[in-house]
């Protein structure tokens, strides 16, 4: 089975995570099949950079995603639901 999670990279004490499509049975730091963007924490704000159409694409074929790439991806929603909802408070 597929997993699009994160893989931990970066120096001691200074993680950077790239978001990658990998074999769920394989170690996280293991082989990946695709990546699909980057998390950095340690900036302020966070950087997170996915390509949303990309990872669709692999839930589609099947790809499970962890809680926490899930997560991501709902924050990095477009801007059109904050849109929304500043429009229907203004109503």
């Amino acid at each position: 089975m597929l997993a699009i999670r994160l893989k931990r990279m970066g120096a001691k004490k200074k993680p950077f995570y790239r978001v990658v499509v990998s074999d769920s049975r394989k170690t996280p730091k293991g082989r990946f099949i695709e990546s699909l963007g980057h998390y950095n924490p340690c900036t302020e704000p966070p950087e997170v950079s996915i390509d949303r159409e990309k990872a669709m694409e692999w839930v589609r074929k099947g790809a499970q995603v962890s809680d926490t790439v899930q997560s991501l991806l709902d924050a990095t929603a477009p801007e059109a639901k904050s849109d929304d909802a500043a429009a229907s408070d203004s109503q």
